[in-house]
Formats: structure tokens, sequence, C-alpha cells
């Protein structure tokens, strides 16, 4: 009797042994599991973070191109400006010396309208033929005369042509080649007209108002 309940209860032991080391096939199992995914979940939230840490490095590159962008484009505003005054500046400085050699010599001027304060009167190719008569050394008296001569003259267009004459360009040189002296584009280009028309008319009546005189008289300088 005593050894049949041994037996009983080794067998007991045996199946409760089996039936936990079940239990424990399937905890370590079930760990496994959990640890994968936890493994799982650290790598995705790391390429997570690395993803983010790019694309804030790539938006504070945009930023900073941005910011460059803007940085130049002041940089380049600012010197446009300050070769616009000093343009200006050298103009008035220049007007301030003939006005003083026109009141020293006394100007020719058959003309007695206003006299424009300065080229900023003016626009297109007058405000270019105010500038280079200034440049010329003529005061601002004489740019009056030289717009009222051209105007008559051309219209202060640069391909104005005389059909009678062959006469061309704003000041009408006959013939138009004659301005090839002061520049190669001397059919398209206004300032090389120009520039070419002042020294005809400095060379043949001293200013401006001396040849808008002559026109006046004859009709023609």
């Amino acid at each position: 009797m005593q050894r049949g309940a041994i037996r009983i209860l080794a067998s007991l032991i045996l199946v409760l042994a089996l039936i936990g080391g079940g239990f424990m096939g399937l905890a370590t199992q079930e760990w496994e599991r959990k640890q994968t995914a936890n493994e799982s979940l650290v790598a995705a939230t790391a390429q997570l973070q690395d993803e983010r840490q790019r694309t804030g490095e790539v938006d504070r590159a945009s930023r900073a191109a941005v910011r460059q962008a803007e940085t130049e484009a002041k940089g380049k505003a600012d010197e446009a400006g300050k070769a616009m005054a000093d343009a200006v500046k050298n103009a008035d400085a220049q007007a301030a010396k003939a006005g003083t050699a026109a009141a020293t010599t006394g100007p020719t001027k058959p003309y007695d309208g206003p006299i424009p304060a300065s080229c900023a009167e003016y626009s297109g190719n007058q405000a270019a033929g105010c500038a280079l008569t200034l440049e010329m050394g003529f005061g601002l008296d004489q740019v009056p005369c030289l717009v009222l001569l051209w105007t008559k003259e051309s219209h202060w267009n640069t391909a104005a042509k005389n059909n009678s004459s062959g006469a061309y360009g704003i000041p009408q040189a006959l013939p138009g080649s004659k301005m090839a002296s002061a520049g190669p584009d001397w059919q398209t280009s206004a300032e090389t007209q120009i520039r070419w028309g002042l020294g005809y008319i400095k060379g043949r009546y001293g200013n401006p108002c001396g040849a808008w005189s002559h026109s006046k008289a004859t009709g023609w300088y």
C-alpha cells in the first residue's frame, strides 16, 4: 500500500513537471516575441529620429540659402543705389561748374523760357542729351536750346532720316556715316549720336543756343 502511494505521488510530480515545463516554454516564447517587438520598436524610433534630423538639416540649409540670397540681393541694391547717387552728385557738380563758367563769360541764349534745375526734368534721349551737354562743359541754360533744336530736326529719334537730303539720326548728320567718328554703333546708339552732335555744335556754333539761333534764322544748322 505504501509503495503504490509512492508511485502515484511520483506520477503526479512528473505530470506537474511536464505541465510546468510547458508553461515555461510558452512563457519563454512570449518573452521572445515581446523582446523582438521591443527591438523593432527601438529600431523604428531610431530611424524616425534620424529622418527628422536629416529633414531638420535640409530645412536649416534651405533657410541659410534664402538668407544668403537676400543678403546678396540687398548688397547689389545698395551698390546700385550708391552708383546712382554718385552719378547724380557728379552731374550736380558739373552743372555748378558749368554755371560758374557761364556766369563769367555770359551765355549765348536766344531763349527766354525756364531753365531746368537739373537733368531730372527730362527723360529718355533728352535726359541723356542733358547729361552729355553738362559733360561737354556747357551749362544747364544751354539744354533747352538743344532740346528745341533736335526736337525740330528729328524729335530725338535715333532712326530719323531725311529722305530728301539723307541726313540721319538725332542730330541729322549729313551724311549719317560722319557719326562713325564717335562710335561704331552710330546708327542705333543715342549716346554716340548725341556726342557727335554736341561736338559738331561746339566746333561750328560754340554752344547749343548758338546753333538754335542759326537754325531759327536759316532753317538749318
